[in-house]
């Protein structure tokens, strides 16, 4: 029995067919779909598609055969990835190659064979997809083409599986340095911030800061989610909460309570800004003297006119009686420049116990045509 010789390009046959991961990979409905579909087309009793590895030939999917893999040597494919593109042998015990092959003999031998090439772009073979019967045979035009076409899909399920998990890899590579360049940033603002001689250049190092950690959190909601531009506002902002939850002191308690509503990313920032600011300056200033305090964060509808209504307030020191948007310190302005990002109006109440600041605006994600901006 003649033994396949080695494709001559076996090295790189065999580094293309390892790339694509899989080998030893479970069975799957998308591959048992298409073997059973190409046994019914073509009314043979056996369907496989199959990958010639370095000693093996092994079986993502099988129908009429029972077995996952078997020995090269009495491999009808291996033979097979040597030829042109469509392979079909009308009776195995006529040919040279396979007349004495113990799985073509006897009674129930394979003696009809017929495959497509499993080939890379590169027009490199990895295997195929073949039809096997116990009894010679000869396929219509029709049925060679459909293992053809049946085979083109086989493979561009391969590449599709390579290419996401290649994206993947790239994006999670772009997370770890995206988030390492934030830490960084964010590291870098805060020493400065410590070194600071002037207060104001103290608290707009700490209002860059703020931007940094929503950023930070906004991409590890994205990256999270894999939503687009488009994301969840609730949870991000209970994401927020939570990092605060860590930092504040004991005497000071927070509160949120959220709806899920979408937000474009740039709004979530503006969104995140401004509650990173608020709450960082209310555990700050809000409470001196270690007294107990509570800051509450929430994200509502109005229901008048359906814009997102974001109210944070404390029941602390609240502002001094003559203070204003203006007046009010770098990060009231900060507020009002961020509601202006937002086309947001803003209402600072600084009456009632505490500081009271609420803003709405009107998302972009709300638009009709938000999911194609």
């Amino acid at each position: 029995m003649p033994i396949a010789p080695l494709h001559p390009k076996q090295a790189e046959r065999l580094s293309a067919l390892y790339a694509y991961e899989i080998l030893e990979t479970e069975r799957e409905t998308e591959f048992d779909e298409i073997v059973q579909l190409a046994a019914a087309a073509c009314g043979t009793a056996i369907s496989v598609i199959n990958f010639i590895d370095a000693e093996r030939q092994w079986f993502k999917a099988e129908t009429g055969l029972g077995v996952r893999e078997t020995p090269l040597a009495t491999s009808l494919c291996s033979h097979v990835i040597l030829e042109e593109e469509f392979v079909e042998i009308h009776d195995t015990l006529l040919d040279t190659r396979m007349a004495d092959n113990p799985l073509c003999c006897g009674d129930e031998g394979l003696r009809f064979y017929a495959g497509a090439l499993l080939k890379t772009a590169d027009g490199l073979p990895l295997g195929t997809l073949c039809v096997l019967d116990h009894q010679p045979k000869t396929l219509t035009p029709l049925q060679r083409d459909t293992i053809r076409v049946l085979a083109r899909q086989v493979m561009a399920q391969l590449e599709l599986r390579k290419t996401l998990k290649h994206t993947e890899m790239l994006r999670k590579e772009v997370d770890h340095r995206v988030k390492n360049s934030l830490q960084s940033l964010g590291s870098l603002v805060r020493l400065a911030g410590r070194n600071a001689k002037e207060e104001e250049t103290t608290e707009a190092l700490a209002t860059i800061g703020s931007r940094i950690d929503a950023v930070a959190m906004l991409h590890q909601e994205l990256y999270r989610t894999d939503a687009g531009r488009i994301i969840e506002l609730g949870r991000y902002v209970e994401n927020l909460m939570s990092y605060f939850r860590k930092i504040a002191p004991e005497n000071v308690t927070l509160n949120c309570e959220l709806i899920e509503t979408k937000v474009s990313s740039n709004e979530a920032v503006a969104v995140g800004t401004l509650i990173n600011e608020f709450v960082a300056n209310a555990i700050k200033h809000a409470f001196p003297d270690d007294r107990t305090g509570q800051i509450d964060v929430l994200v509502t509808r109005n229901a008048d006119d359906n814009r997102i209504r974001v109210n944070c307030r404390d029941n602390g020191v609240g502002l001094s009686e003559n203070a204003t948007l203006s007046t009010g310190g770098l990060g009231m302005q900060i507020a009002a420049v961020i509601s202006a990002e937002l086309n947001a109006k803003l209402d600072v109440d600084t009456k009632s116990n505490g500081l009271n600041v609420t803003f709405e605006f009107e998302s972009m994600a709300s638009k009709p045509d938000a999911s194609s901006a």
